[in-house]
């Protein structure tokens, strides 16, 4: 079925046109028929989230490009099927809360809590192959594609775990709005969403004064108005992942006839990959014909010409919310990097949104041959992009973070100053290393006083 493309009318556009293109980092299937077969099964099934909840985010993310709101995005590098469990989830919507209320405290106005869960579940990789001891397979790109395991059965793709893959995030997304409905994000009791180990944490009776400030200014609030304020019982969770397996996507994109657009309904909030944000590829394609909120990920390699391209194929209407653009450069080129990019976005009059990865340009190698990144280094670029775009009369809406809610130990520094030598007591990404609860909830705390501050 074509029909007009929601945001650029002028170009005929359908969820499969993105197929006359190159498509990078999609995996080879063996068996093309097994694949088409799993993909109209995907297609038949109820949609993950609605285009109500999408257009709430796109307004709200428009909110955050005029400066006056802030996105939170954070959670996994790669999700995986084993850990869809409630206490897994639980744990990672608590640390988003309560970075969220650091962030709220410190910024004075509203924050959007973006997870990178229910979906994340495909990864693009360097190499299409592996080689261990003189044998080649496949790279593992996730439990949507293939498995972990070095094993010729396990590396193979297979189009059923594309329905696993749906399956795990409607029952992730399922708990997660029995949370939110259920008063687990009450701002009346956010001591409920304490972790155990925060508790030990150099940071904690920080964050415990924040609780008490904020519980004290809802009462007196209240007391004032004479009433609860009904709206505190719940805070809205969105869901993000990278919009990477094209078959995937296409397969639960509907037209909504009350609007006559087209959405991508695994999601709320996809995005393009640095690796695939080609103007004229595929996955560009694909996005610039789907109306949900999306974003791109830039880095040293992002040309100012090519950026701008993007810009007028993404968002030719100008939607405020519609674009978010996610820097990732690491630590020493930001200064450079950064200034040519945002005056090309200025010179497109679109409005974007700003938002720092600070996690992807700081990844090192260990002595050992794990891959690590540096608190210090993370906080540093952060510090930078705050910096640079108050010189160049920009705003900084937004952070992006690969964190877990667990007690792993897969980034150096922070408070308690981990090592390398640390690492292995509790290193279990299967792709990048993540901040653990007590690095996130320090760095949310040391982003609120930079925003204090007035950024």
């Amino acid at each position: 079925m074509t029909r007009p493309a929601a945001d650029d009318f002028s170009e005929p556009w359908a969820p499969d046109s993105w197929r006359a293109l190159k498509a990078s980092q999609q995996p080879i299937y063996p068996d093309q028929k097994e694949l088409e077969g799993v993909l109209k099964r995907l297609a038949k099934l109820p949609p993950l989230v609605t285009s109500w909840e999408i257009e709430t985010l796109r307004e709200k993310l428009g909110q955050a490009a005029l400066g006056k709101a802030f996105l939170l995005q954070g959670g996994d590098c790669s999700e995986n099927f084993e850990e869809c469990e409630s206490p897994i989830i639980a744990r990672k919507l608590k640390i988003l809360l309560q970075m969220s209320l650091v962030l709220v405290h410190g910024c004075q106005m509203p924050v959007i809590r973006v997870g990178r869960l229910a979906g994340q579940y495909a990864k693009p990789r360097s190499n299409d192959l592996e080689t261990r001891q003189g044998i080649s397979l496949p790279s593992y790109r996730g439990d949507m594609i293939n498995r972990l395991p070095f094993r010729d059965a396990d590396r193979r793709p297979q189009p059923k775990l594309l329905l696993r893959g749906y399956e795990k995030a409607a029952l992730t997304l399922n708990f997660i709005r029995s949370l939110s409905d259920g008063g687990f994000a009450d701002l009346h009791h956010p001591e409920y969403w304490e972790l155990e180990f925060v508790k030990h944490s150099p940071q904690a009776a920080r964050y415990q004064e924040i609780v008490n400030t904020i519980g004290k200014s809802l009462r007196f609030f209240e007391t004032l108005a004479g009433s609860k304020v009904g709206d505190i019982n719940r805070v809205d969770f969105y869901t993000s992942h990278e919009g990477l397996h094209l078959h995937y996507e296409e397969a639960q994109t509907r037209f909504i006839e009350r609007v006559g657009k087209w959405f991508n309904l695994t999601t709320h909030f996809p995005w393009i990959g640095d690796r695939t944000r080609s103007p004229d590829g595929a996955h560009v394609e694909y996005f610039r014909g789907i109306a949900n909120p999306i974003s791109v990920k830039i880095g040293p390699t992002t040309r100012p010409d090519d950026l701008c391209r993007l810009i007028e194929r993404l968002n030719p209407r100008n939607q405020p919310g519609r674009l978010t653009l996610i820097h990732r450069f690491g630590a020493d080129q930001i200064e450079e990097s950064l200034p040519p990019l945002i005056e090309a976005a200025g010179r497109t009059g679109k409005v974007v949104l700003w938002c720092c990865d600070p996690m992807h340009g700081n990844t090192e190698t260990t002595s050992q041959g794990r891959k690590t990144r540096d608190f210090n280094r993370i906080l540093e670029e952060l510090n930078r992009a705050f910096t640079v775009h108050r010189q160049m009369n920009s705003f900084l809406g937004g952070v992006h973070f690969e964190l877990t809610g667990d007690n792993v130990t897969e980034c150096v520094g922070g408070a308690r100053g981990l090592t390398e030598a640390d690492l292995g007591k509790a290193y279990k990404t299967q792709v990048d290393p993540r901040l653990n609860y007590e690095q996130a909830l320090e760095m949310a705390l040391l982003i609120a006083d930079r925003m204090e501050k007035g950024g």
